[in-house]
C-alpha cells in the first residue's frame, strides 16, 4: 500500500473495526514506524500524539489488538484497521470508545457457519461434522429433530446447564443442516429481518 503520510504532517487517522461484529471500537493515528510494526507484528500499535511516542494497543492493560485485515481508504490517507480485540478496547473499560457494546457473543455464530461450511468442503477425518455431511441429509434431519425433542424435555426441567446445552446441539445440528441445503445462518437471519421490517 502507498499510503500518504505527507498530508497529516505524518500522521494518517485509523478507523479500528472488530472483523467479527464490523462495531467501530476505536480512532487512533498512525506513523510510517507504527504502521510497519502492525503489519510485521500483526498487532496494533499506534503513535500517541499526546506522548509524541509509538505505542502497542496493550501494552500495559494487555488488552491487544490482533490485526485481520489492514486497508486504506480511496485517497490513501486514512487506514481501516480489522481486529480481533482480547478485552476492553477503552483506557476506562468499555468495549469501544465509543462507549458502545460489542456484542462478540453473537459474531460466534457467523464464525461457527463458517467453520461448519469449511468442514463440509474438507471433510477432514476425525471431524463430528464431516461424520455428519458424510451421513447425508435424512440423517442429520433426524438427528436435528432428536435434538429438538431432547430440548423439549430439558425445557419442562429446572437444570439450566443441560438445557443450554441441548439448546446448543439444536443450533448446532441445524447450522450443519442448512449448509447441507447450501444456506447458511446469514439467509435465515435475512428473512427474520425481512419479517421485522
Amino acid at each position: 500500500m502507498k499510503i500518504d503520510f505527507n498530508k497529516g504532517d505524518g500522521l494518517v487517522p485509523v478507523i479500528v473495526q472488530d472483523a467479527d461484529t464490523l462495531k467501530v471500537l476505536m480512532l487512533a493515528f498512525m506513523n510510517q514506524e507504527a504502521y510497519e510494526i502492525t503489519a510485521l507484528t500483526k498487532r496494533a500499535t499506534f503513535y500517541s500524539r499526546s506522548r509524541n511516542q509509538i505505542w502497542e494497543k496493550g501494552e500495559t492493560s494487555g488488552n491487544w489488538l490482533e490485526v485481520k485485515d489492514l486497508s486504506m481508504d480511496c485517497d490513501g490517507d486514512t487506514l481501516l484497521l480489522m481486529v480481533e480485540p482480547k478485552g476492553p478496547v477503552c483506557h476506562t473499560g468499555t468495549d469501544t470508545c465509543f462507549g458502545n457494546v460489542n456484542n462478540r457473543d453473537i459474531a460466534f455464530l457467523g464464525k461457527l457457519d463458517d467453520l461448519i461450511l469449511q468442514r463440509n468442503r474438507e471433510l477432514p477425518e476425525n471431524s463430528y461434522t464431516t461424520h455428519l455431511f458424510k451421513a447425508g441429509l435424512n440423517k442429520v434431519a433426524q438427528k436435528l429433530g432428536e435434538e429438538a425433542v431432547e430440548l423439549i424435555i430439558e425445557s419442562k426441567d429446572n437444570n439450566e446447564e443441560l438445557f443450554l446445552n441441548e439448546s446448543a446441539d439444536l443450533l448446532y445440528h441445524l447450522l450443519v443442516l442448512l449448509r447441507l441445503k447450501n444456506f447458511s445462518i446469514r439467509d435465515v437471519i435475512s428473512v427474520l429481518e425481512k419479517r421485522h421490517s
